[in-house]
């Protein structure tokens, strides 16, 4: 599933995107979407699932199912 992850903060993103690397999971860092809104302006776009621990510094984590957003996770100050 491509999903699409949002950040606090860009070394948030980049920790992410290695830890997506470490899995095995495709993935690339790139500019939010403009339906998606973040505080650091970068997300990790990937090829998986949602991660059993979710990053402390992940603001939102959604799935792209027919060109449409399915949230997945939503930190719960944002």
């Amino acid at each position: 599933m491509t999903c699409v992850a949002t950040f606090y903060s860009h070394f948030g993103a980049v920790r992410f995107k290695r830890y997506c690397d470490a899995l095995g999971w495709p993935a690339r860092l790139m500019p939010v979407p403009r339906d998606l809104s973040s505080s650091c302006g970068t997300c990790v776009r990937y090829e998986g699932e949602l991660p059993e621990i979710v990053p402390q510094e992940a603001e939102q984590i959604v799935a792209l199912e027919a060109g449409r957003y399915r949230p997945l996770y939503r930190a719960e100050n944002s």
